[in-house]
C-alpha cells in the first residue's frame, strides 16, 4: 500500500473529498459497493477518475527489475534494482520474476550486456535531436536518479552532457537523465558538463559550477554476481570464450 498526497488550493481539495465521499455513499447505497468500506470505494474513484481506467479493467505498467544472470539463474545473492525504488534482496527479486511469469501479465526479458568490472552498458547511438526512447531507457537504468553530484532526484529529463551547438552527439556517452531543476540550471553562465571518456569502466561525467568548482558524478554500479577485480574478469572472460 501506497499513501497519495496532492497540494492543492483549499478549496479544490474540498470539493474532491466531497465528491468522492458522496458517489462513494451513493454506490454503497444502491448495492454496488461490492462489499467495500467507503474509504475503499473512494479510493477505487480517485484512481479510476485520475487515471481513465477502471480499477477492474487494469492498467498497462512497465516495472524495470535490473537483476544479473547469476543472481536469476544461478541463485546468487547479490541484489536486483527496481527502477523507481531501489536495492531488493536476490530472493525477492526472484520471486518478482516468478509471479510476474502467467497468464495475465506480458514479462519481458531484455538482456543487457555490461563490462563484468566497470558495469559499462552496451553504447546505442542516434542521428536524432532528441533521444528515442530505447537510449532513455538505458539511460534510467544506467543512472537511475539525477546525475547531478548530490542530488539524487527522480529522473525527468534525458539531455546531452554536452550540447549540441558544441557537436554533442545523441549516445549513452553523451547522454545523462537529469531532474528538471537541474537541466535547465546547467544552460545557465558558468555551468558546463562534458562526458569523461573510460573505457570499460563506469560512465562518468565532468560537471563545473560558476564558481569554477569542478565535480564528477559516476553511474551507480550495476548488480553482479560478485565484485572481481579486473585480472579475475578478465581470467573468467577467457574461460567462457574457450
Amino acid at each position: 500500500m501506497a499513501y497519495l498526497s496532492v497540494l492543492m488550493p483549499m478549496e479544490q481539495a474540498v470539493c474532491v473529498q466531497a465528491t468522492l465521499g458522496r458517489d462513494a455513499d451513493s454506490l454503497i447505497a444502491t448495492g454496488d459497493g461490492g462489499g467495500r468500506t467507503r474509504n475503499q470505494v473512494m479510493a477505487d474513484l480517485l484512481f479510476e477518475r485520475g487515471t481513465g481506467v477502471s480499477v477492474a479493467a487494469g492498467v498497462p505498467v512497465a516495472v524495470d527489475l535490473v537483476i544479473s544472470d547469476e543472481t536469476l539463474l544461478a541463485g546468487e545473492g547479490e541484489a536486483a534494482e527496481l527502477q523507481g525504488f531501489g536495492p531488493v534482496p536476490a530472493s525477492i527479486a526472484r520471486q518478482l520474476v516468478a509471479d510476474a511469469v502467467d497468464s495475465e501479465t506480458e514479462a519481458t526479458l531484455r538482456l543487457m550486456y555490461a563490462c563484468p568490472v566497470s558495469g559499462v552498458l552496451t553504447a546505442m547511438e542516434s542521428q536524432a535531436r532528441t533521444f528515442p526512447r530505447s537510449l532513455r531507457k538505458l539511460i534510467d537504468l544506467r543512472d537511475r536518479t539525477c546525475r547531478t553530484p548530490w542530488c539524487d532526484a527522480p529522473i525527468r529529463h534525458h539531455d546531452h552532457i554536452r550540447s549540441r551547438r558544441n557537436k554533442g552527439v545523441i549516445t549513452a556517452q553523451n547522454g545523462a537523465g537529469l531532474c528538471a531543476a537541474c537541466n535547465y540550471a546547467k544552460e545557465g553562465d558558468g555551468w558546463a558538463a562534458r562526458p569523461v571518456c573510460r573505457p570499460d569502466r563506469r560512465h562518468l561525467l565532468d560537471l563545473r559550477i560558476p564558481t569554477g568548482h569542478h565535480y564528477r558524478s559516476a553511474a551507480p554500479r550495476l548488480p553482479s554476481a560478485a565484485r572481481r577485480s579486473e585480472i579475475e574478469a578478465i581470467l573468467i572472460a577467457h574461460l567462457r570464450a574457450s
